[in-house]
């Protein structure tokens, strides 16, 4: 019997439409965060702490959040961090409005919002897994991708009006965003799970089954570190385009558009994701994102905020492409008993270095020349581009069509 199409699929439309309004809030704050940093110390190292709070979390708890997310039911998992993120950033709103922010607070409240993202992640796996029938998982990967897309594209120039017509506006607004989202979970009627047996391994094993499960799959091992560094070049650069935008005196509106253009041409990746699966073999398109970093380096010679920006285009339209891939087959294949566990140690490790994204960004910016520190990034582009050119994992990758039959 044919699957039904995920545009009548109700508990997908529910799932995605509730993080749609959910992740434009966030993405609002992604850019509010270093500005509101800025307009109170004019630190770019103090603003790259910020960002690099909001990722942390990634690194300190994945593991931990993969456990709760096989061990507990998934729906109230995901709630509870909805619930936990709303109640930070509203506070850190009200303290704005009140003028008693201070550097701290928001320091701590990136790290609250980060942290309730970790826990909700693999949780929310799980379920796109479960609402999701096997062989459309790319596709469902795919407009995941495109949702995420438009998020990039609405949320900073979004963000940056709000900012400008108050501090505290984008972080009140990321709050109720999160009501949407609650909303939308709450409606799903779907089960994020399946029947489950009692745990009888102990903390240590259940853990280690996630890692094993992940280290003897050579695909899903080699994407996992690959693709996890490429958040360290993703991060550092986007704050590098606040920065200098905001050092050559562009509004909070202007560079959030500039970030909107990233996002713009993420959304065009996810609707040309599609064709690309069907013309281009899964190695090239692996290969693409990884190639397309080093275009950064026309910063180097052109040093310009809306260079680095225009640069960071191509990157953009391939994102989505290799994710739709990586995400898919990933899913795809691994058991449900397994998806919190996988996932979070996949993040785990994928997010190790991307704390350092933003603090190595802050601190070059702070430190020596524009170019010097695009330099350093568009460099360790170069390194991964080489290592995914010549990884016997990519090159033997599973055909797309294998996918639906793993599962």
């Amino acid at each position: 019997m044919a699957a039904v199409p995920l545009r009548r699929n109700r508990d997908f439309v529910l799932l995605q439409s509730g993080q749609l309004f959910s992740a434009i809030g966030s993405e609002s704050t992604a850019i509010a965060y270093p500005l509101l940093v800025l307009a109170i110390t004019g630190s770019a190292a103090k603003a790259g702490l910020v960002a690099a709070a909001r990722v942390v979390p990634f690194a300190l708890f994945s593991v931990l959040a993969g456990m709760v997310a096989d061990r507990y039911d998934r729906k109230r998992v995901m709630i509870a961090a909805d619930v936990a993120k709303a109640l930070a950033v509203a506070a850190l709103g009200a303290a704005i409005v009140l003028d008693e922010v201070a550097f701290w607070l928001v320091v701590v409240v990136a790290f609250v919002e980060g942290a309730g993202s970790v826990f909700f992640i693999p949780a929310a796996a799980g379920a796109l897994r479960s609402v999701v029938p096997a062989g459309q998982l790319p596709d469902a990967a795919g407009i995941q991708q495109g949702r995420n897309a438009v998020v990039v594209v609405a949320g900073p120039p979004l963000g940056g009006v709000l900012f400008g017509i108050g501090r505290a506006v984008p972080f009140i607004a990321d709050a109720v965003s999160y009501a949407f989202s609650i909303v939308s979970l709450l409606l799903m009627r779907t089960p994020f799970q399946e029947a489950r047996e009692g745990a009888r391994e102990g903390l240590r094993a259940r853990v280690a089954e996630g890692f094993r499960f992940l280290w003897r799959e050579p695909f899903v091992r080699t994407t996992t570190f690959l693709y996890g560094l490429t958040n360290f070049i993703g991060t550092g650069l986007l704050l590098a385009i606040v920065v200098v935008g905001d050092r050559q005196g562009l509004s909070g509106g202007q560079i959030g558009l500039l970030l909107a253009g990233f996002g713009a041409c993420l959304l065009a990746g996810s609707l040309l994701s599609p064709l690309a699966r069907r013309v281009l073999p899964t190695r090239a398109i692996l290969l693409l994102e990884l190639w397309t970093w080093l275009g950064c380096g026309l910063f180097v010679v052109w040093p310009d905020a809306y260079v680095l920006a225009a640069a960071m285009l191509v990157s953009a339209v391939a994102i989505p492409i290799t994710d739709s891939v990586v995400i898919g087959h990933r899913l795809a294949i691994t058991p449900d008993r397994l998806v919190g566990r996988v996932e979070s140690v996949r993040a785990g490790l994928a997010q190790l270095i991307t704390p350092l994204g933003p603090l190595v960004a802050g601190a070059l910016l702070s430190s020596v020349s524009e170019r010097a520190a695009v330099a350093v990034f568009t460099a360790f582009g170069l390194v991964l581009a080489l290592w995914g050119t010549l990884s016997r994992a990519l090159r033997n990758a599973p055909r797309l069509d294998e996918i639906g039959q793993t599962a």
